[in-house]
This record gives structure tokens, sequence and C-alpha cells, in this order.
């Protein structure tokens, strides 16, 4: 399938590493113009030329962005549409915030992941919607997490904020689908990521036990048997955000290889 996205114009945040990083990479094999962003300058110079080596596509570029930062979001939006003169795709990405339970946190800790996990995702869509809709036309994906259809244990701030991900997406759904934006949230299971093997260590040791029997016993409560690996997640990211999705909006997917039961 053709999935027409050669030349497209997309941002995929967070992207120096996992799941960003593996979506930003998919998207250079269709032939996109990709700008990848996240904190630390020296990371996404590495994460471009690897990019650009394994997919041979050069039209790859960063842009150093802290997304709780409303400034940095604003200067990696105008840096895309200086590149490309306008955004076709915006891949809404972010680390999650440590984990705990209520207890765990301060009103500082609410605030940071509400920034991070939400707020964020709100003031990157608000900077590229003007261009979207100039073009009447546009793709917005939102990763969060399989906690938007079954809250996970100790993940309190996540299961909180990813909801409200979850929301903010089917509202705009609404709103504009009369410019033929489409958006949808995607949330990933078990994939084999930085931030799921430092879940796993923090399990195990809260349990007392080895990080590989922890792994282990989650692989075994996935109907697949094993995790997902980060371009499996990446290439459902691209089908949604090509014009092979032309109908689909507002829905809420898990990729998590059966783990999540609810219906």
């Amino acid at each position: 399938m053709d999935l027409h996205l050669k030349g497209k114009s997309v941002i995929v945040t967070a992207a120096s590493k996992g799941l960003g990083k593996a979506s930003a990479l998919e998207f250079a094999k269709e032939g996109a113009h990709v700008l990848i962003s996240s904190r630390n300058e020296e990371d996404l110079k590495i994460t471009k030329e690897e990019i650009i080596e394994i997919s041979g596509n050069e039209n790859v570029k960063y842009a150093v962005c802290d997304v709780t930062s409303a400034d940095q979001i604003k200067e990696m939006a105008a840096r895309a549409l200086e590149w490309n003169g306008k955004i076709d795709v915006l891949i809404n990405n972010a680390g999650g915030p440590p984990a705990g339970d209520f207890n765990d946190f301060a009103d500082a800790d609410w605030q940071y992941a509400f920034e991070l996990n939400l707020l964020s995702f709100i003031r990157t869509i608000r900077e590229v919607l003007p261009s979207m809709r100039k073009q009447q036309s546009g793709r917005i994906i939102n990763i969060a997490s399989s906690s938007i259809k079954q809250p996970i244990d100790h993940l309190i701030l996540s299961n909180t904020f990813r909801a409200g991900v979850a929301g903010l997406a089917k509202s705009l759904s609404q709103e504009l689908a009369p410019d033929n934006i489409l958006i949808n949230t995607v949330g990933p299971g078990r994939i084999a990521t930085g931030r799921v093997a430092s879940l796993d260590e923090g399990n195990a040791s809260r349990q007392g036990r080895s990080v590989e029997e922890v792994r282990k016993e989650n692989e075994q409560a996935l109907p697949i048997k094993r995790y997902g690996e980060p371009e499996e997640f990446a290439k459902s990211i691209v089908f949604l955000a090509s014009e092979g999705n032309t109908y689909m909006t507002g829905q809420s997917l898990l990729i998590d290889g059966g783990l999540v039961k609810a219906l």
C-alpha cells in the first residue's frame, strides 16, 4: 500500500529514543520530511544520523524542545514551518512521569505530570492547527499508554493524565473533522523500551525479585508471550497518520499484544 507520505511534513516529539525514535524512523522510510525533537541535543544529533543512515532519507532535522516549555514548543513548530512551509502530521509524545501511588506525590509532582503529559499535547496541537486548517488536511496521533483503557498499578500520575489525553482527542475529533483533520490516541502496552525496562526494575526492587523474573512473568501474562518491539508499534502509528487512514478519528487504540482484556 502506498501511504502517500513522501514529502509530507511530520513532527515527532520525544523522538531521540524509544517509541518516538521508532516512529520517526518509519516515517523517514516512507520518504517524509521528519522533524524530531527532545530535550537533549546530543541525543538528537545521534538519532538524526541513525535515521538517515538506516532509511536513506536525508530529509531529517531536529529541534531541541522541552515539551513542558510553551516557548520551545512554539519554536519547534516554527522550525517545521520554516523548513517545509506546512505541517501535515503531528506525533505527540512525551516521557512518562514517575511511578508511585497517591501518597507518594505532592502538588509539584502533579503539576509537572500535568505539564509533561497533557498540557504539552494541548500546546503542540495548538501550534500545528493553523497550518492544518489552512490546507484542510492533517493527522494528529497522541501516544499515551494502555492505561487509557485499564489503569496500571503504581502509575497514578500516568493513569490520570493519559486518560485526559484520550478525552482531549475525542473532543477535538468533533471540532476538527470539518477541516479533514483526523486525531487519534494510541496506547502502547509492554513494548521493549527504556521506559518499560525502568518500570520492570522498579517492580523488581519493590517485590524483592530479579528483573528477569518480573519480565518473564509479564511476558507470560501476554497472549503473544513476548514484549512488543518499538518498530511494531511504529508501523501502526505511521498508518494512522497516513492517507491510508481516511475515516478513523477520535479513537483510542491499544497496541498491546492482547494485554488489556477490556472491551
